[in-house]
């Protein structure tokens, strides 16, 4: 015996996953805790540290939450992104 109401909700995410595909993005805010967590410290063992302390207080995952459902929506329906891009250095000083 099959369940309806699960093969509405398959049906309805698998519609839904077609308007998602053209709305991937840059990712600032996710980009930005990542660029922050390699600038923080000099020390490769801290920056791990920091970046392991992120990954387990969901930092990383709410960034990337953010950037997806949020974000990266606004800049695809409205032209513009709120979070701006990090300043990635080129490595030249």
């Amino acid at each position: 015996m099959s369940h309806p109401w699960k093969q509405r909700a398959l049906a309805s995410v698998l519609c839904l996953s077609i308007f998602a595909g053209g709305c991937y993005g840059p990712f600032n805010l996710t980009r930005q805790v990542h660029h922050w967590n390699g600038t923080v410290v000099e020390n490769e063992w801290g920056q791990e540290g920091i970046f392991l302390g992120l990954a387990f207080l969901p930092v990383y995952g709410l960034a990337i939450l953010g950037d997806s459902l949020i974000f990266n929506s606004i800049e695809f329906w409205g032209g513009q992104n709120p979070i701006a891009a990090p300043e990635l250095s080129d490595g030249a000083d």
